[in-house]
């Protein structure tokens, strides 16, 4: 058994999720395609894979916990000059997501981390294109408006395309299921897309 790249996130459903992924593709940002729309819960984190079913025992018992909580989204930020990055704000749902990150990275966990930067919840719609399309996504995404009721979170691995894939979802008070209407996902299954 080797290492493997996950990380946790909250998905943001369709039809915004999708939305938002092709306008990141539109404005020149190569890696859309291969990152499902999110939130990040925990950012890209190499572990064993055989540490693996800890991680699912944990987030498990993160969510059994949780609770839903209502999402919304609304216009844009950036991180520049800090880092290249343009995205859509969390204006309603940031604590319980923060407090859910705090949860998942547990010191005393699997997959215990320090971040870089002060977590601070936001779906990325632009990551280190030219200034330009930066302009035009912080611009052009100035009005968007999204909500929904969030009712879990996902584990996700990196596979050698670069591509992110579900492996798990985690719902709020009960115990994980597979991704909506599908058998479980077994590794390293699914296509490029």
């Amino acid at each position: 058994m080797g290492t493997v790249t996950i990380g946790v996130s909250i998905a943001v459903p369709e039809p915004h999720g999708s939305r938002l992924q092709q306008l990141r593709a539109g404005f020149g940002d190569a890696a859309a395609h291969g990152i499902p729309t999110h939130v990040t819960l925990l950012p890209p984190t190499e572990i064993d894979e055989s540490a693996l079913p800890a991680v699912e025992a944990h987030l498990t018992e993160v969510a059994a916990a949780g609770r839903p909580f209502p999402m919304r989204l609304s216009g844009t930020g950036t991180f520049r000059p800090v880092s290249p990055v343009v995205f859509v704000r969390v204006v309603a749902g940031a604590e319980a997501c923060t407090t859910l990150q705090e949860q998942v990275r547990d010191p005393a966990g699997p997959v215990a981390r320090v971040l870089q930067f002060p977590y601070h919840p936001h779906v990325t719609v632009a990551h280190g294109i030219d200034e330009a399309a930066m302009d035009r996504a912080f611009e052009e995404l100035a009005g968007y408006e999204a909500q929904w009721p969030c009712t879990g979170f996902a584990l996700y691995e990196q596979g050698a395309d670069g591509v992110w894939r579900k492996l798990r979802d985690f719902n709020f008070g009960r115990s994980a299921v597979p991704p909506q209407g599908s058998a479980p996902v077994q590794r390293g299954s699914l296509p490029a897309h």
